[in-house]
């Protein structure tokens, strides 16, 4: 295991899973471990090539479904036409994505009253929940308009992990 050592963290989980770690697959890891957005298979293979100008983008298209499928990235539709890529670090890493449809900027957050709310309506309709994705859509509003924001009294706060509300 000394060589996943000094692997990325997404070809770390390769080898961990048994896949075979060609070159181009290394480099495609290396980036996709690197990324701090959601990159599509066009912004990987640019990067990619910045590297490596040999690998191709159907390369990239095979290595990003031999992923997917391994259970090492999941895709996401942040409405925008293209399928997005983002690593799989376990349950400790549960977020979901609030989107701002016009400039696309993605906020990762945690909301624990959320999480309970998704447990509760689940076991109220007989099922018990395995797995789930959310994506918000919205558009940024005013700081008056915050401040008067729906009559609903959170009990928890909201954890941004990543990404910027609007200013």
């Amino acid at each position: 295991m000394a060589e996943a050592s000094m692997e990325s963290r997404v070809a770390a989980l390769c080898l961990e899973k048994g896949l075979k770690m060609t070159e181009p697959r290394r480099v495609i890891a290396r980036v996709l471990s690197e990324a701090e957005d959601h990159p599509d298979v066009e912004s990987l293979h640019e990067r990619v090539r910045e590297i490596d100008r040999s690998i191709s983008i159907a390369t990239v298209y095979r290595t990003m479904k031999l992923f997917e499928e391994a259970n090492i990235v999941t895709k996401r539709d942040f409405g925008d036409g293209r399928a997005r890529y983002e690593e799989i670090n376990g349950e400790e890493d549960h977020h979901h994505h609030m989107i701002d449809v016009t400039t696309g900027n993605v906020i990762e957050f945690y909301n624990e009253e959320l999480e309970a709310l998704k447990e509760y309506i689940a076991r109220e309709l007989g099922f018990e929940l395995v797995d789930h994705h959310l994506e918000l859509f919205g558009v940024p509003v005013k700081k008056a308009e915050v401040k008067a924001a729906p009559k609903y009294k959170p009990k928890a706060k909201t954890k941004i992990i990543s990404g910027k509300p609007p200013a």
